[in-house]
């Protein structure tokens, strides 16, 4: 007898529910509710709080590296010639509670708590290993120059979700970006 519903519908709930709730906040109860069905049909899918966690957090970072895929079409000269490209998408009203989501789990992996104290750090690895790939140089340049792109990024999207579109727009247009 199969499951009624399916992985993705589940992570979607669960996608749903930590940007209106956090991922502080994030459990299997509320993925439940959201989606009308048992806590254990979603135990089912993610036995641990944490494979919840890193599950929302990986999908979240796949669909934005979807959405920049479209928007760059060939290999940047450096990490502000890719923060030109990204930025309009990045800087989107849409893409704010994704990033309040990433930033949540940047405050709480900083301050040592598990499971963000290693989703995070992977995470931002694999950001720049992506913006590495969309950079053109030697691959240690590509690695210095996409280090640089994540760093600024996450720098004017942090100060974006503290200050607002406007002073981080105002930032961006300062840094040469837009």
């Amino acid at each position: 007898m199969g499951h009624k519903h399916a992985k993705d519908e589940i992570l979607a709930g669960a996608l749903a529910v930590a940007i209106r709730d956090g991922l502080s906040r994030l459990s299997f109860g509320r993925v439940a509710r959201q989606l009308g069905i048992s806590d254990r049909t979603v135990v089912y899918y993610f036995p641990t709080k944490d494979t919840l966690i890193s599950e929302v957090l990986t999908a979240v970072g796949l669909q934005l590296q979807r959405a920049l895929a479209q928007a760059i079409s060939s290999a940047a000269p450096g990490h502000l010639g890719l923060l030109r490209t990204a930025w309009p998408i990045l800087a989107a009203p849409d893409a704010d509670p994704v990033f309040a989501l990433f930033f949540e789990a940047s405050g709480l992996a900083a301050a040592g708590r598990t499971p963000f104290d290693t989703i995070v750090p992977a995470l931002v690895d694999g950001w720049v290993r992506w913006a590495a790939d969309h950079i053109d140089g030697t691959p240690a340049q590509r690695r210095a120059e996409a280090e640089a792109a994540i760093a600024l990024i996450d720098g004017l999207l942090l100060f974006r979700q503290l200050a607002g579109a406007q002073r981080a727009d105002r930032a961006a247009r300062h840094l040469g970006i837009r």
